[in-house]
């Protein structure tokens, strides 16, 4: 009983963000060996693009992105749109474990036009740098795929960009300020509590049915596999709040770097235990490393800072009830099936025409591993000077 009441308060509390990025890296590192692929979002929201359009009779499959991402089958047949069905699983138990949703509109027009835009930037940067905040970062880098540094490299300098413009007063919340005589005592409905934790315990319970029901009925263990690794991605992200536009963001807007850091070390982690699986068969991913990425992560950088979010922090704040999210989802989808739309017409000038670089071939197995150490090393003392800098300018205004 004790044990139970201790497992529920942890349930119920948000979660140490250094520690939850360090559990993701590994995780995403068994996914990888496990089903064949990384653990990524955006490709699979393309595919939900394509199928809308042939819900009008339009015939996508001829597109080269598709043909690149391959649309055969549904969400439901898919190990990336079941692994996304686990996420969202996770995400909604989440919080409904921590009594953590609530309907909320947006404050006004013209956050609804940046949810919008910016996820729609967001979404056609990521595409067309092959992957967004994870398969062109947190998961792309331990693959040893060059690309994913030069993505990475322009996505901060775009989360630069951006904060600069979303900082502007134009993009500030009017809200008048209201002078009161007491502070409001804050509502605590235990029963509404309650409620709340028994059916984020249901949702959760429910996707590990179903992924039972994949493995051992559907005789399909990728696809079992990949739910059960979508649910523990999506518990993750929202117990910890995890969100790679503020680790970055914060870093212009407010000094802190703890996240950052610690999402570094998170693909420390990962970056040996992928290079085992590759070392024992596993291909890696390697993308092209071309114009392709520089654009892709400047428009990247800036639209989820614009946003308010990538892809991991929209999921998780769509389902706790804020529908600014559900309009940056929106505008995700629509960005990434743009890219798609106009692929095969800038294709062979920004990406296809331009080598992939897999830092294991370049410079040898174990070479590959320490200089992508190395570099991860030099991105932590980025961080580290970012930081100084800003710290520096506030103590002299």
């Amino acid at each position: 009983m004790e044990f139970l009441q201790s497992l529920k308060a942890s349930l119920s509390r948000f979660w140490s963000p250094i520690p939850a990025v360090i559990a993701l890296g590994v995780l995403s590192t068994y996914y990888f060996g496990i089903t064949g692929t990384y653990w990524a979002v955006t490709g699979e929201f393309t595919r939900w693009g394509g199928h809308f359009l042939q819900l009008f009779g339009i015939d996508v499959s001829t597109w080269g992105y598709y043909q690149l991402m391959k649309i055969d089958g549904n969400i439901f047949t898919r190990i990336d749109g079941v692994m996304i069905i686990g996420m969202f699983a996770g995400c909604i138990a989440a919080a409904f474990w921590g009594n953590n949703v609530k309907f909320r509109l947006p404050l006004n027009s013209i956050r609804i036009w940046q949810g919008l835009i910016g996820g729609i930037i967001a979404g056609f940067g990521a595409r067309l740098g092959m992957g967004c905040n994870l398969a062109s970062f947190f998961t792309g880098i331990p693959q040893f795929s060059f690309h994913a540094w030069v993505f990475t490299a322009f996505m901060i300098v775009g989360v630069y960009f951006g904060v600069k413009v979303a900082l502007h007063p134009f993009f500030q919340s009017k809200i008048k300020m209201q002078k009161v005589s007491c502070a409001k005592p804050l509502e605590h409905n235990e029963e509404k509590v309650k409620k709340f934790f028994t059916f984020g315990t249901f949702a959760f319970i429910a996707i590990i049915i179903w992924a039972l029901y994949l493995i051992f009925v559907v005789n399909s263990a990728k696809l079992g596999m990949a739910m059960l690794f979508g649910a523990s991605f999506g518990l993750i992200i929202a117990k910890a709040q995890i969100c790679f536009t503020s680790a970055f963001r914060d870093i212009f807007t407010t000094g802190r770097s703890e996240l950052a850091k610690a999402i570094i070390i998170g693909m420390a982690v990962a970056t040996l235990g992928v290079f085992a699986f590759i070392m024992m068969g596993q291909p890696a991913k390697i993308f092209w490393t071309g114009p392709n990425v520089v654009i892709g992560g400047l428009l990247f950088g800036f639209g989820i800072v614009l946003a308010g979010g990538c892809e991991c922090g929209w999921m998780y704040r769509a389902v706790e009830g804020q529908v600014h999210f559900w309009i940056v989802g929106i505008g995700n989808i629509i960005g990434a099936t743009l890219l798609a739309f106009v692929w095969d017409d800038i294709s062979p000038t920004l990406a296809t025409s331009w080598p992939k670089i897999n830092l294991l071939e370049s410079f040898g197995n174990y070479g590959g591993l320490i200089a992508n150490y190395g570099l991860l090393l030099l991105f932590f003392i980025l961080i580290l000077v970012l930081e100084k800098r800003y710290l520096r300018k506030s103590r002299n205004r």
